[in-house]
């Protein structure tokens, strides 16, 4: 019913004894008060939006009292009068922002389909560099890939430079830039917030090349880390090879009749196949694996799954068994390649043993045909060479065109 609603009508009413009882307000068209027989009391708006009727809850009695639900039924009818239905929108923008919390791309997850669509497919090193990327941006891993902002990419690759050095750095900085640019040209991100960032600083190229004595006296040394790292190190120093081509060795690339090693381009890093002269020493350190991991995948395995890693680990024992610090594994390439060139081989049969791409300008027909025939021999002559100034064993014999080479 209707009737002129008072605080003190308020108070007095008694509680129905079934159903429920209702009131009209005469001074807000539209409000109403409503009992229950449970003793729930509470406020309500009816109203037309655009010709349709509509029931907006406004609180609950005593909580919510007269004055303040007349006040919020006048502010409700207000709206309604311009078009508005807030409760609508209300719902409208509740649906929206769950939506948007079901359907927004975070960090981790613009992460795992970078690494499925293109780090897997496109690079070797795919694993370092998500792990690279996950470890860089670790703790944004849970928001909004497009909330994230060229100060939050700069930020980490100040504190990279801070904490290592220009160049590490300069790496991650290449890889969020990376990230962030196919992230932009999928509209994960409204801009390339890699664009602007800047480098962390100019980097020293490194000189460090291990002399012969060097190279030898960490030879030695690692008889002392173990049959698997120490047979890691011994192959990785005698062929020469990046590192990950000799740890992603796998049994099925190897062919001891003919001493070789075959690399396939998909783990190459210029993604071209590539053969590797197994030398005499080489063989041998092989050999002798089997007894340990030739039942596996791989030659080199800590567990017999995956091939070796924690090489991080073992460069500082060999640094203090060998005596000779300030060396990375990498070093070992550009050893070689200087005891080589300083002993008279090629340059060409020395790249072609790193499986270095061409430099300089374009090869001509001629140099682009002898390159593809990769030197073979000549390359498998320079590699027991190499093994018998590390070694100091003489006697590696290869043939060469119908005669032997000492």
């Amino acid at each position: 019913m209707k009737s002129p609603l008072t605080a003190r009508t308020l108070a007095t009413i008694k509680l129905p004894a079934t159903g429920r009882l209702d009131l009209t307000d005469s001074d807000v068209p539209g409000l109403k008060f409503r009992m229950t027989q449970n003793g729930v009391s509470t406020w309500s708006l009816q109203v037309r939006i655009g010709g349709e009727k509509r029931r907006f809850t406004i609180g609950k009695y005593p909580t919510v009292g007269l004055s303040e639900a007349r006040e919020r039924a006048r502010e409700l009818r207000a709206e309604a009068k311009q078009g508005r239905d807030p409760i609508r929108q209300a719902r409208e923008a509740t649906r929206q922002a769950e939506i948007e919390v079901a359907t927004r791309t975070t960090v981790a997850d613009a992460i795992d389909l970078y690494s499925k669509l293109h780090l897997r497919p496109n690079l070797r090193t795919a694993a370092e560099r998500e792990r690279q990327l996950r470890a860089a941006l670790g703790r944004h891993a849970d928001r909004a890939i497009g909330d994230l902002t060229r100060i939050d990419l700069q930020r980490i690759i100040d504190t990279k430079a801070a904490s290592t050095s220009a160049a590490t750095a300069n790496r991650i900085r290449a890889a969020l830039i990376h990230l962030a640019r196919w992230c932009w040209e999928r509209g994960h991100i409204a801009e390339h917030v890699g664009a602007g960032t800047t480098r962390a600083g100019r980097e020293t190229p490194r000189e460090r090349v291990l002399a012969l004595d060097e190279v030898r006296a960490i030879y030695r040394a690692t008889f002392a880390v173990g049959p698997i790292w120490g047979a890691m190190f011994r192959v990785l120093i005698l062929t020469g090879q990046r590192r990950s081509d000799i740890t992603q060795m796998r049994w099925a690339d190897l062919d001891f009749a003919a001493r070789r090693y075959a690399i396939p381009g998909s783990r190459t890093k210029n993604r071209k196949a590539h053969i590797v002269h197994l030398s005499r020493p080489v063989v041998a350190e092989l050999e002798a694996l089997r007894e340990i991991t030739g039942s596996t995948l791989f030659p080199f395995t800590n567990d017999g799954e995956r091939a070796v890693r924690g090489l991080h680990h073992i460069n500082p024992k060999l640094y203090e068994l060998s005596g000779v610090t300030d060396w990375r594994p990498h070093d070992f390439r550009t050893a070689l390649a200087s005891a080589l060139c300083e002993a008279g081989e090629s340059e060409t049969v020395v790249d072609r043993i790193l499986n270095h791409s061409a430099t300089g300008s374009a090869p001509s027909a001629v140099a682009r045909i002898y390159n593809r025939a990769q030197n073979l021999p000549q390359r498998a002559a320079a590699l027991d060479r190499w093994a018998e100034m590390v070694t100091g064993e003489r006697g590696v014999v290869v043939e060469m065109a119908g005669r032997a080479h000492e």
